[in-house]
């Protein structure tokens, strides 16, 4: 058994609810799984997107703040690319979906074996879409993408730092990541039984600058244990090393714990279970406002506040 198989999730610090949920489910024909709220912060929304059971590997949330919240600005010390992926076949029809939408994009770009479209979303984020032979995940149909087409979750994420050295040691040594491919600047390593949704990507910028959190940056990211067992032998793998864990956190959806790697970006291990169908079935994903059952006696103050949100269907 392997402790450690791949992302879990993707957490960022968007602007505008409502651009969000408009970008993507409209434009990039994610699902929209959840809707609840941040439980730091219960004022605030966390949306969460993926595909339409919210299957690990898949699934991207975001902290909505306002229009006028703090801006974040990308560099080193920071996940500064999400990477989104779709079979080999779909290449040109996200070609012309981008150019319909007006979304600006570099691309194709070829990388080691796959080809690449970069864009961004409407608060700045670094995204792909990694076209590819490896993906097999199920299709799903979403808003007007075609089930074909359909983004199957992550490829991975891009980290950028100044000395990608001590990030690499962590990931082999204790997440138990593989190195497995290298050019340029740029790192892949793998986990679990490797594909799409278990890669990251260290890029050494020596001269970039250090990235700013807020809106357009990605709060943390999180990997993928099977169960609170082997979660709590990460804990304890962590702890021998003297990197300062949190206790475990129940984020009702999953069990969390939280840690920063050595060049400041923070780090989650996320459990696979009860996952996202506790309080819903699959069709009715996104229904209602969810809450923690130790907020719901606060429901009427924090609806109050919240703005509203459509769903588009």
């Amino acid at each position: 058994m392997k402790n450690i198989n791949g992302i879990h999730h993707i957490t960022a610090i968007a602007g505008s609810p409502q651009k969000n949920v408009d970008f993507y489910v409209e434009i990039l024909g994610l699902k929209f799984i959840k809707k609840t709220i941040n439980f730091d912060d219960p004022h605030t929304y966390h949306l969460y997107y993926g595909d339409e059971r919210g299957n690990p590997g898949t699934i991207l949330t975001f902290f909505p703040w306002s229009e006028q919240g703090f801006r974040g600005k990308r560099g080193t010390g920071q996940i500064a690319t999400i990477s989104f992926s779709a079979p080999s076949s779909s290449l040109n029809y996200w070609i012309e979906r981008l150019t319909k939408h007006n979304i600006v994009f570099a691309g194709p770009l070829k990388r080691f074996d796959e080809e690449v479209l970069i864009f961004e979303d409407y608060d700045g984020f670094e995204l792909e879409i990694v076209a590819n032979e490896e993906e097999s995940r199920p299709s799903y149909k979403s808003f007007d993408v075609p089930e074909e087409h359909s983004i199957r979750g992550f490829w991975g994420a891009s980290v950028w730092h100044q000395n990608t050295g001590p990030t690499e040691g962590l990931l082999t040594d204790l997440l138990e990541f593989k190195k497995l491919k290298e050019g340029e600047n740029r790192i892949r390593f793998t986990s679990g039984d490797g594909g799409p949704g278990t890669y990251i990507d260290l890029l050494q910028l020596p001269d970039q600058l250090k990235g700013i959190m807020g809106i357009g940056a990605v709060h943390h990211i999180a990997f993928r244990t099977d169960n609170e067992s082997t979660q709590l032998k990460m804990r304890e793998r962590l702890v021998n090393k003297n990197i300062n864990v949190t206790p475990v956190i129940d984020r009702n959806y999953f069990k969390s714990i939280y840690f920063h790697e050595p060049g400041n970006v923070l780090f989650e291990i996320a459990t696979d279970p009860p996952g996202f169908l506790i309080d819903e079935t699959t069709g009715s994903l996104n229904s209602s406002l969810k809450l923690p059952h130790w907020l719901e006696s606060s429901r009427s103050e924090i609806e109050a506040v919240l703005p509203a949100l459509k769903i588009p269907e």
